[in-house]
């Protein structure tokens, strides 16, 4: 495609000018596209556990005070409280850390039901069946009106991330398979995949309901018209990938030391930002994903990380590499189908526009991963 704007100053301006040629934010190579894949792939299996327990609390552990086997997904045996006990375990507390990060960043149109006369009127009718002859809990109501419909809203939370990465754990273990059948060869190839996923998901319904007293009752209806992609996709990549929380031991959280911004808007402790070398450290929330990928890597992956000097030591390290290389395409996926025009537009005034539009993407990476990946 031939560009008529001119060239671009932006501090990642051949970054910036690959996007406009179709190309990604991770730049073409056999050794990424080998990572992207293998990482994706066990990441894939990753989500569809993580997907299963969140679905699992929003639906069975609905409002329960002290949920201690809320991990167990209904099957509480013997074997598992030992394995839970020696950690031998997938790491449920990391999607709750993601989901509380989105819950907390919040602004979003799921944001806005929750806040609304028709949630909270659901949430009370709820509540006069779920609080029948239930003492403690009805005291608890009474003192503090806020705090159940408040637990409501968590839970949706839970449902809505969990019905994200039901459909992402699909798409990567999807892609995976196909890049053993030979229809991936690129990093391209690897963009188009999610982006098109993402598209064909768009519209799919965020619903959520719940079983009280053997009687269904909707949370969030179909009818509030909360979509996959626009309420569930772009608030994730917005409050996961860029935002997120500082971690604990890493800044200092006393506002005299001024480590972290009064201003939530300009955090910038996502996934895109998140230095690897501390992942593997007692305290930082992605060892527990790092960990939980390592049982799923692929050979091929495997061999790739063994090559270098440390081999085993700093498998979860080279792992956070990996996982923030796949990142940067799924990014790349969300960018091109969010952008105002085609990508591929030959008309000036369209490619103007798409200019701005990916300049700014890119002045929030400006401080990320990104230029060490380049």
């Amino acid at each position: 495609m031939v560009l008529a704007t001119p060239p671009s100053t932006h501090p990642l301006a051949e970054i910036l000018t690959r996007l406009e040629q179709g190309g990604a934010l991770l730049p073409e190579s056999p050794d990424n596209l080998l990572e992207v894949v293998g990482i994706l792939k066990s990441y894939g299996h990753v989500l569809d556990a993580y997907q299963r327990n969140l679905n699992y609390i929003a639906e069975h552990q609905f409002l329960v005070l002290f949920p201690f086997f809320k991990y167990f997904n209904g099957e509480v045996t013997l074997q598992k409280l030992l394995k839970h006990w020696w950690h031998d375990r997938i790491n449920y507390e990391f999607a709750e850390y993601c989901m509380k990060a989105m819950f907390w960043h919040g602004g979003t149109a799921l944001d806005n039901y929750l806040d609304s006369p028709e949630f909270q009127q659901r949430v009370e009718k709820i509540l006069q069946v779920k609080l029948r002859g239930n003492v403690i809990m009805g005291s608890l109501n009474r003192l503090f009106p806020e705090f159940l419909p408040e637990q409501v809203r968590l839970l949706s939370y839970y449902s809505a991330l969990g019905q994200f990465w039901d459909v992402m754990s699909r798409m990567f273990l999807v892609l995976s398979d196909r890049y053993d059948h030979g229809e991936i060869n690129s990093i391209k190839d690897v963009v188009d995949h999610i982006r098109e996923g993402l598209v064909t998901a768009a519209a799919q319904p965020i619903t959520y309901a719940v079983m009280v007293a053997d009687q269904r009752y909707e949370i969030i209806p179909k009818s509030a018209g909360l979509q996959f992609l626009m309420d569930t996709a772009v608030p994730y990549v917005e409050a996961v990938f860029f935002r997120s929380f500082p971690f604990f031991g890493t800044v200092s959280y006393n506002a005299q030391a001024h480590q972290i911004s009064a201003e939530q808007a300009d955090f910038n402790y996502g996934v895109l930002y998140a230095d690897p070398l501390p992942v593997g450290g007692a305290g930082i929330p992605p060892t527990l994903l790092m960990q939980d990928m390592l049982h799923y890597l692929p050979d091929y992956l495997q061999e790739i990380y063994l090559r270098g000097s440390r081999r085993q030591d700093d498998f979860r390290v080279k792992i956070c590499l990996s996982f923030q290389k796949s990142m940067f395409c799924v990014t790349t996926a969300a960018i091109q189908g969010l952008a105002p025009y085609p990508l591929d537009t030959a008309d000036p005034t369209q490619q103007q526009t798409n200019r701005r539009y990916l300049e700014q993407w890119l002045d929030r990476m400006v401080n990320s991963r990104l230029p060490s990946l380049n």
